[in-house]
């Protein structure tokens, strides 16, 4: 059960926290035991990609057994009737690489905020005017920090969550450069999918909430 409840426009786990969990697994045999890793390190937001073999059944899956607290979503949506499936599978947020015209309006009809991704002012101007709750910079580590710190200069007000290709080093930076939210992929779950060994979830996922909250005190 996800919680559907959001707060400035984004689901109540991912502000707080400020780390979105993204998964992409080939292979479902250890999609149990890294979901329950990741949740019992503190993760409460946890996304999962268009990209995955059989995206709904894992997303259905996952929605199913997650706790309460704990919110689900979908990542790489790229047109509106994948937006409706995933919704109608349980999806509590919807991510997108870019642009998508009428993909937010489709998102909130049924209550559910949407990011929205974008990489350059003009892109993020054209997120914002479609209707996005935040901003997915993507891919984040190409530009690095500078490349957030140069956006909030003309777009103070808006929701920015820095995915792709980031660290947990790097993610603790952009969020003290003013990032709302991370997202990060194999930098947390190490080898989990593939082999189910959760070592580095458990050694990572705590030491990171615990930086990224204090990173947040520091903007």
């Amino acid at each position: 059960m996800t919680q559907t409840s959001v707060s400035l426009g984004l689901p109540i786990p991912m502000v707080e926290t400020g780390v979105i969990a993204i998964l992409r697994p080939a292979v479902l045999d250890h999609l149990d035991a890294t979901v329950s890793a990741l949740v019992g390190a503190g993760v409460r937001c946890l996304e999962v990609t268009a990209t995955t073999p059989n995206f709904l059944a894992v997303l259905r899956r996952m929605v199913d057994e997650v706790p309460d607290g704990v919110t689900v979503g979908l990542g790489t949506v790229t047109d509106l009737s994948l937006a409706e499936r995933a919704i109608a599978a349980g999806a509590s947020f919807i991510v997108t690489p870019g642009v998508v015209d009428g993909l937010p309006d489709v998102a909130h009809r049924h209550g559910v905020p949407c990011i929205v991704g974008a990489w350059s002012p003009t892109e993020v101007m054209r997120a914002v005017a479609a209707g996005a709750d935040a901003v997915k910079i993507f891919p984040a580590a190409t530009g690095g920090v500078a490349h957030l710190r140069s956006l909030r200069e003309p777009f103070p007000a808006v929701p920015f969550v820095p995915s792709g290709g980031l660290t947990c080093e790097s993610a603790v930076g952009f969020v003290s450069a003013g990032a709302v939210a991370v997202g990060l992929g194999g930098a947390l779950t190490g080898s989990a999918l593939r082999d189910g060994r959760t070592t580095a979830i458990d050694e990572r996922v705590p030491a990171l909430l615990a930086s990224v909250a204090a990173a947040r005190g520091v903007r």
